[in-house]
C-alpha cells in the first residue's frame, strides 16, 4: 500500500480526536526523547547543540500544533465548554512562552512534557471526571 493510500485509510478509520491524541503522542515521545538531557545541562552552549541536534524540530512541531488546537478553540464552531476552552487557550499561551524560553537555551523542556501528557489522557478518555 502506498503511504498516500495509507494516509486515507487511517483519515477514514480515525476520529478527530484519535488523529489529535496520536499527533500529541508522537510529539510528546519527540520532547521526552531530548528533555531530561536538555534540562540537565548546566551550559548554555551544552543546551544549543541539544536543540541543534533534533530538539528544534520537536519544539516547532510541538508548537504548531498547539496554534492550530488554539485556533480551533477560538473559533465560533467550537463545542466544547467555554471555561474548557478558556483553560485550554491559556494553556497553548503557556506552551508558545516555555518554547520560546527553551529555544532561547533556558526553560525546561519537561515543562512542555507535562502539559502534553494530561491533554493525551484526556483524548484518549483515561481521565477520571473530578469531583
Amino acid at each position: 500500500m502506498s503511504l498516500s493510500a495509507y494516509r486515507r485509510t487511517l483519515g477514514q478509520t480515525e476520529t478527530p480526536r484519535q488523529i489529535e491524541r496520536r499527533i500529541m503522542l508522537r510529539i510528546t515521545a519527540d520532547l521526552s526523547a531530548h528533555a531530561d538531557r536538555f534540562d540537565a545541562a548546566t551550559d548554555r552552549s551544552v543546551r544549543l547543540a541539544l536543540l541543534a541536534g533534533g530538539l528544534r524540530a520537536a519544539l516547532a512541531d510541538n508548537v504548531r500544533l498547539w496554534s492550530a488546537l488554539k485556533a480551533d478553540l477560538m473559533s465560533p464552531g467550537n463545542g466544547l465548554p467555554p471555561e474548557l476552552r478558556r483553560g485550554l487557550v491559556n494553556l497553548a499561551a503557556f506552551v508558545e512562552r516555555q518554547t520560546g524560553a527553551v529555544l532561547g537555551g533556558g526553560g525546561r523542556v519537561a515543562a512542555l512534557v507535562d502539559v502534553n501528557r494530561p491533554v493525551i489522557a484526556a483524548l484518549s478518555g483515561t481521565v477520571a471526571e473530578a469531583g
